[in-house]
């Protein structure tokens, strides 16, 4: 399995809990020693402007955050290309579900999954794709830009109630059907995190689940970091999604 992962994402570029030091490494020194590290390039910015307005990216490019939100996305378009072929794991910042199209909020830049969606689909690797984002806040960014195409579909889980969200999610990928399965990797529901409400197990289960609909689908599957901010169990819950994805 791969992991696209720069050491840039290891900077301390803004103050907010997704760019805080040690976040990166508490997932990288978690993760099995088998996987397969590659580096990634800054996307474009025809690619950024795919999902994003001239004067977002303007903005940004004046607040100077503009390489570390680059960096992360062209990371996500690799770990989509990759996931057509086998399951990927983009290890990025920073997070990128709650950027629209002229606007953004929540530690987000640049949508990294919008972006990596519109670019396979302009490059005619996909036609069809399907977004699961089990953050623990809703993905209002990859819907302002995704949600009128008819060859996405997305689904924000949001049950309260912990058995009856795992089993939300595998009717959604049940009836799935795309050449891409995408997740938005937030970790921030976790029971010793914000949301106070997964166990580390479950991620593992939604991975198998995204896995088995991918494999059905005869399609790929990836998954991009959101959020997840207690650094003693980030990188466990990561590893446990990972090993879910692998089969």
């Amino acid at each position: 399995m791969k992991v696209v992962f720069h050491e840039a994402f290891c900077s301390v570029y803004t103050a907010d809990p997704a760019a805080e030091p040690g976040r990166m490494e508490a997932i990288v020194h978690a993760l099995p020693s088998d996987l397969v590290f590659l580096e990634p390039e800054e996307a474009t910015f025809d690619q950024i402007h795919l999902a994003h307005t001239k004067q977002h990216i303007r903005r940004i490019e004046e607040d100077g955050l503009y390489d570390i939100a680059a960096l992360a996305a062209g990371a996500a378009i690799q770990a989509a290309r990759t996931g057509l072929h086998e399951p990927a794991f983009g290890l990025i910042r920073p997070p990128g579900h709650h950027a629209s199209a002229d606007m953004c909020w929540g530690f987000c830049f640049f949508n990294n999954m919008a972006i990596a969606l519109l670019a396979l689909k302009s490059e005619a690797l996909i036609k069809s794709a399907y977004v699961l984002d089990f953050d623990l806040h809703y993905g209002d960014g990859t819907v302002n830009i995704l949600g009128e195409a008819d060859w996405v579909g997305i689904y924000n889980p949001a049950k309260k109630d912990r058995k009856a969200y795992i089993q939300s999610v595998e009717k959604e990928l049940a009836s799935v059907t795309a050449d891409i399965i995408g997740i938005s990797a937030g970790f921030d529901n976790h029971r010793q995190d914000w949301g106070g409400l997964l166990a580390t197990e479950d991620y593992e289960t939604m991975g198998r689940m995204v896995r088995r609909a991918a494999d059905k689908n005869k399609g790929g599957c990836f998954a991009l970091l959101e959020g997840g901010y207690n650094h003693n169990v980030l990188g466990k819950n990561a590893a446990a999604l990972l090993k879910g994805l692998s089969g």
